[in-house]
């Protein structure tokens, strides 16, 4: 087994600041993207906010660009759990910029393995040691300095790179999947597009088409309102005290936000943001608790079918003094009401793709159970790996 010394962070590494970014140039989505709390996961990790990502407009000094696979840390916790957590920057085509309150991991050459370190900041004993040296009530912050303060275990460079390999292929195969499920959503959502947008469903070809308040529509299909097919119905008050760890998705307007011993909705089922996330849509495969910023729907349409239809309406009532869902604007939009034949049609293929993203899902959730039993056994020793064979994980210098 390799040796493993005590040692400060400080002897491997350095934090630097970022820049700040004057808000008068702020954006939404643009590809000079401002690394922000936001874009960690409580876990660790790095995500791109899609849709609703800080960018800049403005012109950058060059050395706040970050480049692909810096390791950069949260130095403020926008949101519980955040502190200290770490990520990678992506290559994903995008200029990354390195922002206020990120903190820039600089690897002293030939002192550490910059993936170790990354999973090594995201054990338990790294993010125990940030948040008790933290400041602040309501937002706590940390700095540089008590950064490179931490105390550490570390082996030699070469079992780091053995140790962060085992760990990087666990993220790889969960990226696969993650990758997969978004192609099955991208075939899936075509589809829809395909048959009920571009109206070119099987047989549309000797189908007439008559006027209506959308636009032409193939003759025997209907402009009807949703609320004449769907209903949505108010989720319920569950305070994060009273939840207990259990098997239904705590399920809120941005998505998942925990687990529960006990369900409201059997799922398959869908979900509408009401408060915070307005409209947001999201499908729950499994049962599921909706909270009080929540709808969830209830419809005589197959579900696969209204999930997409819901994709696509403009929920945000602009006559409301406070942003958000109202039901009964809701349900008076209009929506097509097809021929039930080309939706049961629809809807055999549909739940085909949306099983196999289930199963993807599952897959990934039991790959990253695994990671993260792993994780803090592998970065402080307990779990020794020297003598396994790690075959074609590992890259030739790491063997």
């Amino acid at each position: 087994m390799s040796e493993w010394q005590e040692r400060s962070l400080a002897d491997v590494l350095s934090v630097a600041h970022g820049y700040a970014f004057k808000g008068k140039d702020f954006a939404q989505g643009g590809s000079q993207r401002l690394v922000t709390p936001g874009n960690f996961y409580e876990r660790g990790g790095f995500r791109d906010r899609g849709s609703s990502q800080k960018s800049f407009q403005g012109s950058v000094p060059r050395e706040f660009v970050l480049p692909a696979g810096s390791l950069v840390i949260a130095m403020t916790e926008q949101a519980p759990g955040l502190l200290g957590s770490s990520g990678l920057i992506p290559q994903d085509g995008n200029t990354w910029l390195h922002n206020q309150r990120i903190g820039l991991v600089r690897v002293r050459e030939g002192a550490a393995d910059e993936r170790f370190l990354y999973y090594l900041f995201n054990g338990p004993s790294v993010r125990g040691q940030i948040e008790a040296t933290s400041t602040g009530t309501k937002v706590r912050h940390t700095a540089p300095g008590r950064i490179q303060a931490v105390q550490v275990r570390m082996p030699d460079v070469r079992a780091q790179r053995r140790i962060a390999a085992i760990l990087s292929a666990f993220d790889e195969l969960i990226e696969i999947n993650e990758r997969r499920i978004a192609l099955l959503e991208d075939l899936a959502r075509s589809l829809y597009r395909e048959w009920f947008v571009h109206l070119r469903f099987p047989g549309h070809e000797d189908v007439g088409f008559v006027d209506s308040e959308l636009g032409l529509i193939p003759d025997g299909w209907e402009v009807r309102r949703l609320g004449d097919v769907s209903e949505f119905l108010y989720g319920k008050s569950l305070p994060s005290k009273e939840r207990r760890p259990g098997p239904a998705a705590v399920v809120g307007s941005a998505g998942i936000i925990g687990t529960h011993d006990e369900a409201i909705v059997n799922g398959p089922g869908i979900v509408v943001g009401r408060k915070g996330n307005v409209g947001a849509v999201w499908w729950m495969e499994t049962d599921f608790y909706p909270i009080d910023t929540t709808y969830y729907v209830k419809s005589r349409q197959p579900l696969g079918f209204v999930y997409w239809q819901l994709q696509g309406l403009e929920f945000i009532d602009s006559h409301a003094a406070v942003p958000g869902l109202s039901r009964s604007q809701a349900m008076s939009l209009p929506v097509i009401a097809p021929d039930q034949e080309v939706v049961q049609r629809f809807d055999v293929v549909n739940r085909s793709v949306f099983r196999a993203m289930s199963a993807l899902r599952s897959q990934a959730d039991s790959l990253a159970t695994t990671r993260d039993l792993l994780l803090p056994r592998l970065v402080t020793g307990r779990l020794d790996v020297s003598d396994v064979d790690l075959g074609d994980l590992l890259p030739a210098d790491a063997a």
